[in-house]
């Protein structure tokens, strides 16, 4: 079964990924791919350097991705340009790491973590999409928190993502990662199991909510 993970900035993605991790589901993270397909020297990185200019590289030739964000959040149009360029150098990783895991585990479980996966329209994919949900207040507060930044530059990133709230819309599943870990391990192993049974023969056809 082809599982897709999304959900909003500072919503606690990596920490759910994690729990399913533990429960043995083989997790991809295109966050991690994202920054292999840019490593110094790559095409990835030239074909950035040659879209927004040599400002992107540090001194030392990797890319600045501190500078890409401000650049790219304050800027739709050079964040819909850096996204198609990103998203299919991504997604040709993932394709390649789905197709492999299937072929060594026919009834294997794996789940892709992709930030926009319904900004991009990913959906089709995945046979089940999982979200995980914190609330805008809680949002904000965590990536402030996290990140250091002040209110409105907080608000500016969670503006250029489809809001928590929209994206319940289009999930099979909802994890509210507001509240304590146990609250959130203790959904994490209900969905689980749900996946289990409708990956299994005696779970196709069936619902499981």
């Amino acid at each position: 079964m082809k599982i897709g993970l999304t959900g909003s900035i500072a919503s606690g993605k990596s920490t759910v990924a994690r729990m399913f991790a533990d429960l043995g589901v083989k997790v991809v993270d295109t966050d991690v791919i994202a920054r292999r397909v840019v490593e110094p020297g790559s095409p990835g990185l030239s074909r950035l350097v040659k879209e927004f200019g040599r400002s992107l590289l540090t001194d030392n030739g990797s890319l600045n991705r501190r500078y890409l964000g401000e650049l790219i959040f304050a800027d739709p149009e050079k964040r819909q340009r850096l996204n198609q360029i990103m998203h299919p150098m991504i997604m040709a990783v993932v394709s390649d790491e789905m197709q492999n895991y299937a072929r060594q585990h026919p009834d294997g479980m794996i789940m892709v973590d992709v930030p926009l996966l319904i900004e991009a329209n990913l959906r089709s994919w995945f046979d089940q999409v999982v979200l995980v949900y914190v609330p805008v207040p809680v949002q904000l507060a965590r990536l402030r928190a996290r990140d250091g930044l002040d209110e409105e530059t907080a608000q500016l990133r969670m503006r250029s993502q489809m809001s928590p709230d929209e994206k319940r819309h289009h999930a099979d599943f909802v994890i509210d990662n507001s509240g304590s870990p146990a609250a959130t391990r203790a959904q994490v192993d209900k969905v689980f199991h749900c996946l289990q049974t409708l990956s299994s023969r005696a779970g196709k056809g069936h619902t499981c909510k």
